[in-house]
């Protein structure tokens, strides 16, 4: 399926090099579907255990949802710890978010060698409320999150109007977030560790994948690939094998302005959202844009015709210009992409519960740059048979799993 429709921005800032296919070698290791964040991330990891890895991408790299991702991270998931506690209880929920904090962390360590450092940058955050019903949500959350140790400071109304451009009823700030550009995080990283020993196929396409003893045979345009174990890192595209069974697939539209070096932004350039649902979300880039995303729709291919992405990016304008007044704002980027979101708020990471060395890291859910990351960890671990308390928490044959 299309993941995305209209005019991107993170391509126009990376000239990417041409790529050839390497020859493909009698057999690997591990092969990974999909060269977008879940896949390359997940290379790193298993390459790092010197394990020979090859990644197939049906077009090319980083062409994906990595190319629509607004490179918010978060460490928070898009249902609040107090909620997650009272879904899965509260030890498990915040070992998930101590979890993706370490992600964070760890992304800005795989970012730091990068090109540019891939624009990766700390950044707090902070979600106002949308209503005033909302208050009291985000005073429970800045309790639960202060309890087990995270930076959290409630902000009343008269903060947020000495703080922010736009006035809301309360706010919850915190800390130890980020910003990056994930295409240029993905095309840097996939360059380093092709120095390495990666293989990227890219415009290679599994149409049959199947068992042979203790292998697995892919079968594509471009040869024949033998494996011991397969990663499906496919995103929200359909999978090439199994079957989510509780997980939605929705579209969401996102802007990117021009260039404004003069304007002062907001309080210390946090990472922007709300309480409502669906909400609004937005961060500046390093070059002096801001980028405004939200307007989320049930439907699952992304907005085919330029009149209805341009109706809905006029509305973001609207609405950013609503949060800050007094400036005017244009917008030469403007696109719909497809987003997924399981049932459980819970990513899928593991391996399938009825086929051997068939894995699976799918970061749907609040933030699926940090799953990413968080899950390549994990597979790894399961790959090189080390234990690992964590998996249980994304296991894949939970009620909301894959089959």
């Amino acid at each position: 399926m299309e993941l995305h429709n209209g005019l991107l921005f993170w391509p126009t800032t990376l000239v990417k090099e041409p790529h050839t296919n390497p020859p493909i070698k009698p057999h690997y290791d591990a092969i990974i579907v999909g060269a977008g964040m879940s896949g390359i991330l997940t290379a790193k990891a298993l390459i790092d255990e010197g394990l020979s890895v090859a990644v197939i991408e049906r077009n090319e790299l980083g062409s994906g949802s990595t190319s629509a991702n607004t490179g918010l991270l978060q460490y928070s998931n898009d249902i609040q710890l107090h909620e997650l506690c009272d879904l899965i209880g509260e030890e498990d929920a915040v070992r998930f978010y101590k979890l993706c904090l370490e992600a964070v962390d760890q992304l800005e360590k795989t970012a730091q060698p990068l090109k540019d450092q891939a624009d990766f940058i700390r950044r707090p955050s902070i979600c106002f409320a949308s209503e005033k019903k909302d208050v009291s949500k985000l005073e429970q959350e800045c309790e639960i999150l202060v309890k087990h140790g995270f930076s959290a400071e409630f902000w009343n109304e008269l903060v947020v109007e000495k703080r922010l451009p736009f006035k809301a009823p309360a706010a919850l700030y915190t800390n130890n977030d980020a910003e990056m550009n994930p295409y240029k995080f993905v095309v840097s990283l996939t360059e380093q560790l092709i120095t390495k020993g990666l293989d990227l196929f890219e415009n290679t396409y599994a149409n049959i994948i199947e068992d042979e003893g203790n292998d697995i045979i892919l079968h594509t345009m471009n040869g024949i690939f033998k494996t011991s174990r397969i990663i499906y890192t496919t995103g929200y595209d359909r999978l090439p094998y199994g079957k989510m069974k509780g997980a939605d697939i929705n579209r969401s539209y996102a802007i990117v302005t021009e260039q404004k070096p003069t304007f002062e932004s907001w309080y210390e350039n946090a990472l922007i959202w709300e309480t409502a649902r669906p909400y609004l979300y937005m961060r500046k880039t390093v070059d002096h844009r801001i980028i405004i995303g939200g307007l989320d729709e049930k439907k699952a291919n992304p907005a085919k015709h330029e009149s209805k992405v341009e109706a809905m990016a006029n509305m973001l304008l609207d609405k950013l210009h609503e949060l800050i007044p007094g400036e005017t704002f244009h917008a030469p980027y403007k696109y719909c992409a497809s987003f997924g979101e399981s049932l459980d708020h819970l990513p899928f990471i593991g391996q399938h519960p009825e086929q051997p060395n068939h894995y699976y890291l799918l970061g749907f859910g609040g933030n699926g740059t940090v799953y990413s990351m968080l899950g390549s960890q994990i597979i790894a671990d399961l790959i090189m048979n080390r234990p690992n308390d964590d998996a249980r928490l994304v296991t894949l044959d939970r009620k909301y799993g894959i089959k």
